[in-house]
C-alpha cells in the first residue's frame, strides 16, 4: 500500500511517521488487516534510515496498532475496530451549497420501502429473470477481445459508432424516426441526456413548462439548472397546448406513455404542440421512456417524425427494454444543438462505458435486442391484462384503472372513501409494495390513486398481491 506521509525537518523523524500512522488508522484511511510497506522500502521512500521507520514500526507494533507476520509483512491489527475514534475537530466555517440545492427532493425516484417487500408493485423495474444473459455474456466477450486490441484513449464523446448504427436502425424500423448515426449522442441513461438538452438550451431564469402531473426527476433536472419551471395540466389527450406559458423555451413532454397516468397524446394534440413550438421556437423533449411495449391501436406516430423544422429532442433509454443498471440512453436533438450537447457531454464526463456500448451495439445487430422484446412484450402483455381484468372486475368496488396502451406500469384510481396514504400502509403490513400518484402533482388538485409497476413483477406474484389486496381492501375502506 502506498502511504503518504510528510516529513518536516530532520528532528523527530520516527515520532513524525509514528504520529501520522497512526492518525490514519485511528480515522479509518488504513483499515484493519491493511498491509503497510516494509520498514525498508517505506524509508527508501521518505529519504531516511531504516532504523526510523523500524521504531516507529514497533512502537506502533507495541501499542497494538501493527501485527507482523514472520515472511509475510507488517500489518494494520485486526484489534483497531475496536479502538475508539477521537472526536472530529468542530470547524467554524463550513462549505456550503448553492441554494438551489435546498429546492430539490432527496429521493426522485418512486418512494420505496426501507426493506425489499415480496410483492412489490415498484414502477420503472424490469424483470431480471427473463434477460438473455447468455447472449449478453457473447456480446461482452466480444467488446472485451476487442478492446484488447486497441489503444488506451479517449473516445467519441458521442459515443461508439456500432452502437449510433444500431440505435438509428431500430429508431428507423420500431419508431419511424429516420437519423443517420451521427446525428445521435449517446448518454448515460435518459436523464443525463435531459440534463444536457437543458444546459445546451437554457438560461437562468428561462421557463420551462412540463407536465402536471408529471416526472419529478425531470423537473428537477430543470430546476438545478435555474430555469423556471411551470406545470402545464394534461387531459385525456395529452398536455393541454392552450395552456402552455408564451415564453417558455422548453417543453418535456411523454407523449407515447404520459407519465404517471399512461395516456397516449392524441395526433391532434401533436400537431397542436408542434405547431405552437414552430411559432415560437421552443425546443420539446419527448421522453420516449417506454414506447417500445405498446399493446393495443395503431402505433402513434413520435413527435420526432412530425417534426418539420428541426425543433424536437428525440429520447430514449435501455432501462425499460433491459435494465436501469446499465445506464444507456441516447437522444436524437435539432441538428442545431448538436455541437453544444457534444460539448457539454465532454465537460460532463467525456463519454460513457465504451465496453457497454460495443457490447450493446453487438447484441443489437446481432438481432438478440429485438428477439428479447418480442419475448417481453408478450411476457408485459400478459401482466398489463390480468391486472385490467382484475382491478376493473372483482376489485371494481374500489378501483377505476386508467387503461395504458403502452408501457409497464398503469394507474387506478381510488374510488372513495378508500385514501392513497391508508392503502399503502395497510398493504405494507400485508407485505405489499403500493405507490401512490399524489406526489407527482405540482398545481393541479392531486388525485387519489396508485402506480402499479408490472414490469418486475410475475404473473404468479401479481395474482398473489391482488389476491391479499382483495381480503384486505374491505377492511380499509368498505365498498
Amino acid at each position: 500500500m502506498d502511504i503518504h506521509i510528510r516529513i518536516q525537518g530532520q528532528q523527530g523523524l520516527a515520532r513524525q511517521i509514528y504520529s501520522q500512522l497512526r492518525a490514519g488508522i485511528m480515522d479509518g484511511r488504513l483499515a484493519a488487516g491493511d498491509r503497510l510497506p516494509s520498514t525498508r522500502d517505506l524509508a527508501a521512500r521518505l529519504g531516511v534510515s531504516r532504523k526510523t521507520t523500524l521504531e516507529a514500526y514497533e512502537r506502533l507494533g507495541s501499542e497494538g496498532y501493527l501485527q507482523s507476520r514472520p515472511g509475510d509483512g507488517t500489518f494494520v491489527s485486526t484489534d483497531v475496530a475496536r479502538l475508539a475514534s477521537p472526536p472530529l475537530p468542530q470547524r467554524a466555517a463550513q462549505a456550503r451549497p448553492a441554494p438551489i440545492w435546498s429546492q430539490i427532493p432527496a429521493a426522485l425516484s418512486l418512494p420505496r420501502p426501507a426493506d425489499t417487500l415480496p410483492l412489490d408493485f415498484l414502477g420503472g423495474v424490469t424483470d431480471k429473470t427473463l434477460f438473455p444473459f447468455d447472449a449478453w455474456r457473447r456480446c461482452i466477450s466480444r467488446a472485451v477481445r476487442a478492446q484488447a486490441h486497441g489503444r488506451g484513449a479517449y473516445r467519441d464523446t458521442a459515443g461508439e459508432q456500432e452502437l449510433r448504427l444500431a440505435i438509428s436502425r431500430y429508431l428507423a424500423f420500431n419508431r419511424a424516426i429516420t437519423c443517420a448515426w451521427q446525428e445521435i449522442l449517446v448518454t448515460q441513461g435518459a436523464q443525463q441526456a435531459l440534463d444536457l438538452l437543458a444546459r445546451a438550451v437554457l438560461q437562468p431564469g428561462d421557463l420551462v413548462a412540463v407536465e402536471d402531473p408529471g416526472y419529478p426527476p425531470a423537473r428537477a433536472c430543470f430546476t438545478a439548472l435555474g430555469a423556471k419551471v411551470v406545470p402545464v395540466p394534461v387531459d385525456e389527450q395529452g398536455i393541454i397546448v392552450g395552456k402552455l406559458p408564451r415564453q417558455a423555451r422548453l417543453i418535456y413532454v411523454t407523449p407515447s406513455h404520459q407519465f404517471p397516468l399512461g395516456t397516449s397524446m392524441s395526433l391532434e394534440r401533436r400537431s397542436q404542440l408542434l405547431e405552437w413550438a414552430q411559432q415560437r421556437g421552443a425546443v420539446i423533449i419527448e421522453d420516449d421512456y417506454d414506447g417500445e411495449y405498446r399493446f393495443e391501436g395503431r402505433p402513434m406516430d413520435p413527435l420526432k417524425s412530425l417534426d418539420r423544422t428541426g425543433l424536437v429532442a428525440y429520447v430514449g433509454s435501455f432501462s425499460k427494454t433491459i435494465f436501469p443498471e446499465l445506464r444507456v440512453g441516447y437522444v436524437v436533438p435539432p441538428a442545431s444543438l448538436l455541437a453544444a450537447l457534444n460539448r457539454a457531454k465532454q465537460l460532463c464526463d467525456w463519454h460513457g462505458s465504451t465496453l457497454t456500448q460495443t457490447a450493446l451495439a453487438h447484441f443489437m445487430l446481432d438481432g438478440d435486442f429485438a428477439k428479447h422484446l418480442r419475448r417481453m412484450h408478450k411476457y408485459y402483455s400478459a401482466r398489463r391484462q390480468t391486472l385490467l381484468a382484475r382491478l376493473g372486475g372483482e376489485l371494481a368496488p374500489w378501483f377505476e384503472p386508467i387503461a395504458p396502451s403502452a408501457g409497464i406500469h398503469m394507474v387506478a384510481r381510488l374510488k372513495q372513501p378508500l385514501t392513497e396514504k391508508a392503502l399503502v400502509e395497510a398493504a405494507r403490513g400485508e407485505s405489499i409494495g403500493l405507490y401512490g400518484i399524489a406526489a407527482f402533482y405540482i398545481r393541479q388538485p392531486p388525485q387519489q390513486g396508485l402506480l402499479f409497476g408490472y414490469g418486475g413483477m410475475g404473473l404468479e406474484k401479481i395474482n398473489a398481491a391482488l389476491d391479499k389486496l382483495r381480503d384486505l381492501l374491505p377492511r380499509v375502506a368498505p365498498p
